[in-house]
C-alpha cells in the first residue's frame, strides 16, 4: 500500500475550507474536512493513476465539493501538496501550485 502523506500548505488550504463551509452552515464544514480527509485516504490505493494537467503534480477531484487535491507521486508514497477550490480563478490556481 503507497504511504501518503500531507503537507503543511495543503492543511493550511483544508483549514481555509474548513472556515469557508463552516461559515456557510455549522456543521458543514466538518462534513467537508471528514470527505476530503477520505478522498486524500483514498490516494493509498490510486495515487498515480490520476491526470497530470501541472508539471509533475497528479489532480484527483474531490467526490462531494468543488475542490482538486494535487500531488506528488513516486512508486510508494504520494505527498499531497494543495487542496484547491476549483472555482478559484484559474491564473491564482497555477500561481498557489508554483509557490
Amino acid at each position: 500500500m503507497i504511504q501518503v502523506s500531507i503537507s503543511s500548505d495543503a492543511l493550511d488550504d483544508l483549514n481555509d475550507g474548513f472556515r469557508f463551509y463552516e461559515v456557510q452552515e455549522r456543521g458543514l464544514g466538518d462534513y467537508f474536512l471528514s470527505q476530503l480527509r477520505a478522498d486524500i485516504d483514498g490516494l493509498k490505493i490510486t495515487a498515480g493513476i490520476h491526470r497530470q494537467p501541472h508539471r509533475h503534480l497528479y489532480r484527483l477531484l474531490s467526490r462531494r465539493f468543488p475542490y482538486a487535491i494535487f500531488y506528488e507521486f513516486d512508486d510508494s508514497h504520494a505527498l499531497v501538496v494543495a487542496v484547491v477550490d476549483c472555482r478559484r480563478d484559474p491564473d491564482w490556481i497555477i500561481s498557489h501550485l508554483d509557490s
